[in-house]
């Protein structure tokens, strides 16, 4: 995520909740067993790597890997104990309009809340709405395909697109933002191999998704400040201009971008590309896959992509028949989470990425689903289709969106304990994850601040996190 110091110029602040550079902490890694019995992992080990470190160090020494599990016995926290240790912080007026809940996922018990129904903006923390409802609709070991087909003539063929945002137009060798993203290359040689003769034309059929490509509440200067590209079902590295970075200005045209860059490959002339429609029951030349929806998931929360999480989201329509735009998109993430029994009371999102300032969510809602996500899988068949969000989560000063936060003052106890998806937007900061506290019980918590400017707030949220890490609570 970048600083606040260059985008807080700018007129409207956009959500800078993402590193200018890809990973480069060690990772927290979380590893949960599914036959378990009690608080997060029962009887077997939850294991955890903790990064821990000096909190009065400046700048802080690198995070220390060290394996142990949870307590499945930890004492439990009070509700007068988390009020004793929150309110002071939550009494801020850097935080603006503060609401929040935070819950033991052991039992669902609420240990402590404020204004929890109250809809606010919630940034990037609507991610986890759209991942929670891909990882029920959706098989998680299911990959989105892009295909070449034979075009209407022997010598042009369609690039269709299936969705996947995260195809690469790198060469092997050489890694986008996306870990193990397929490659156009790959199309190309594969195309090469079946097409019997020359190319002189290439098609892109964009037909997969519907409706207008940038959502209400976004700006056309999203794209040039590196916030998000067009949405459509064909787009090359998320749309960035430089695949290896995260936040470089992206393209105003993903789809005929990725048709030329296909048409050079094999060696057809690049002005020519033009959006199509593929003929019905062609030849399929070439294919290639994406990750798993699991790993999408979680570079989806890890680097918070708006590309990626509106991708996620016109998948989870098209697997219940809904209209692929975004407001069928935002639909039937709404719907598919109602089904499986989450309270939607007062969201209403009309993306699926968080960014437009038109969302409405509850914090009930985000911590709804973080214990859940956090909770004992044999009391709740949710919690194991839900565990990628936990190991996609950001770690507190580790990586992701949340690798220089917790770093120092009030939130250094928080540093390598603290997992949180980020939410930013002008006058508007959010976190919502998991922390152990000091006796090793698992808490989930959901914080989000309105009405001040994130470079105040934000350390403040960081602050109430990290106060759950030192306190027993009781």
């Amino acid at each position: 995520m970048p600083g606040l110091g260059s985008r807080m110029a700018a007129l409207r602040f956009r959500r800078p909740d993402k590193r200018s550079a890809l990973i480069i902490a060690v990772a927290l890694i979380l590893v949960i067993s599914l036959a378990t019995t009690a608080a997060l992992a029962g009887p077997g080990l939850l294991r955890w790597f903790g990064l821990a470190g000096e909190s009065t160090a400046e700048p802080p020494p690198p995070p220390r890997l060290q394996l142990a599990p949870l307590a499945t016995d930890a004492p439990i926290p009070t509700k007068a104990g988390v009020a004793a240790a929150l309110n002071r912080l939550a009494g801020s007026s850097a935080l603006g309009t503060l609401t929040g809940v935070v819950m033991n996922p052991a039992d669902d018990q609420e240990l402590w809340s404020r204004n929890p129904e109250k809809a606010m903006q919630p940034g990037s923390t609507g991610k986890l709405l759209t991942t929670a409802a891909a990882l029920i609709a959706l098989d998680p070991s299911m990959r989105i395909k892009t295909r070449v087909v034979a075009g209407t003539s022997p010598d042009s063929v369609v690039l269709v697109g299936g969705g996947d945002p995260t195809l690469s137009s790198l060469p092997k060798g050489s890694e986008s933002v996306y870990p193990g993203a397929a490659r156009l290359d790959s199309l190309a040689e594969e195309v090469r191999n079946t097409h019997p003769g020359p190319i002189h034309t290439v098609t892109v059929d964009v037909s997969r998704f519907t409706g207008d490509d940038m959502a209400p509440g976004w700006e056309t200067s999203d794209i040039a400040g590196g916030n998000v590209t067009p949405i459509e079902p064909l787009i090359l590295d998320g749309g960035r201009s430089k695949p290896d970075e995260l936040d470089p200005p992206r393209t105003a045209k993903p789809a005929l971008d990725a048709g030329q860059a296909l048409a050079q490959r094999l060696g057809a002339d690049p002005s020519t590309v033009a959006v199509g429609t593929a003929p019905p029951r062609a030849p399929v030349l070439a294919e290639v896959s994406s990750p798993p929806v699991s790993d999408l998931v979680e570079t989806a929360l890890r680097i918070s992509d708006n590309v990626l999480a509106e991708s996620l989201a016109r998948q989870v329509a098209l697997a219940r028949g809904a209209d692929p735009s975004f407001a069928g998109a935002a639909a039937a993430v709404r719907d598919t989470l109602a089904a499986a029994g989450f309270d939607m009371s007062g969201a209403s999102m009309v993306d699926g990425s968080g960014l437009s300032t038109d969302d409405q969510v509850p914090a009930r809602a985000l911590g709804e689903i973080m214990a859940v996500a956090g909770g004992p899988a044999e009391n709740d068949g949710r919690a194991a289709r839900l565990r990628p969000m936990l190991s996609g989560l950001p770690v507190a000063g580790g990586d992701g969106t949340l690798n220089d936060r917790f770093t120092g003052g009030e939130s250094a106890a928080g540093r390598g304990f603290v997992r949180a998806k980020t939410g930013t937007l002008t006058g508007v900061s959010a976190l919502a994850g998991v922390v152990t506290d000091a006796d090793g019980r698992l808490l989930t918590f959901s914080l989000m601040a309105n009405g001040t400017s994130p470079a105040e707030s934000r350390p403040q949220l960081d602050a109430l996190a990290a106060a759950l890490r030192e306190c027993g609570c009781r």
